[in-house]
């Protein structure tokens, strides 16, 4: 318990640190990588003051001038955090709209990224919309294609993925980086009661999926192919787990 509030602490206080730097980048379209970068150095920090190690296997490294479509797994309210110090690129999040309405951080995801509310079939349809015109601008696209925290026994998935990703891939004819987070669900569990548990965050980037020369009626190719590829990560570190 006592480590859940010593993160606790240092996630808030961080964080309202470096809000008013990240207020100002806010403010004009063309200032927002710095912001973006904000977030990456308010990461990095966090990790470093709770004495937590991220350890990434890059088996392929993105390239900051690239345009990418970034799929990882989504078992724990930690991803956002750990995607935002293991991918460099410039890149918007496609997150739920409740996010919005946690004080500074939901200011911030307002203005720096793509908000949708799945129960509204209209925001969907807009997040679509805004995530391939994201695209189409050289920016990159960050995405839980699970949509939100809803597979029942991590480490296995929420199957099917939603459409929304490969639908913006395809569209844009840019390569999906499948991402697979191995432990976070042990870290910080979805639970009713909060708790954080050390142990060194562990991760894999996958080589990237191209999508040049495919149609929407690849979708659902797609989806598997990127499904298996991150589920065959968290399977063997599952069985690494158990064999030790």
């Amino acid at each position: 318990m006592i480590y859940t509030i010593w993160c606790g602490f240092w996630f808030l206080a961080l964080f309202a640190v470096l809000f008013p730097f990240m207020f100002i980048f806010l403010q004009r379209e063309e200032w927002k990588p710095y912001a973006h970068k904000m977030n990456y150095v308010w990461g990095r920090l966090f990790f470093w003051v709770i004495g937590m190690p991220v350890r990434v296997e890059y088996r392929f490294r993105p390239d900051p001038g690239q345009t990418y479509v970034f799929c990882s797994n989504h078992f724990s309210y930690l991803d956002i955090a750990v995607m935002g110090v293991i991918i460099r690129n410039y890149y918007a999040f496609v997150g739920k709209s409740a996010i919005k309405r946690a004080p500074f951080f939901g200011y911030m995801f307002a203005k720096l990224h793509i908000q949708v509310d799945r129960s509204q079939a209209n925001s969907r349809a807009y997040s679509l919309s805004k995530g391939i015109r994201t695209l189409k601008s050289g920016r990159s696209i960050m995405i839980f294609p699970e949509g939100g925290i809803k597979a029942k026994h991590p480490p296995k998935m929420f199957h099917p993925f939603k459409d929304g990703a490969f639908t913006m891939a395809i569209q844009q004819q840019v390569p999906i980086v499948p991402i697979a987070l191995l432990n976070n669900h042990e870290i910080f569990p979805d639970k009713k009661k909060l708790r954080m548990h050390w142990q060194p965050i562990r991760a894999v980037v996958h080589p990237p999926i191209e999508t040049k020369g495919l149609t929407q009626a690849d979708i659902e190719r797609l989806k598997e192919e990127t499904y298996r590829v991150i589920d065959e990560s968290l399977m063997n570190q599952s069985a690494r787990v158990v064999v030790n």
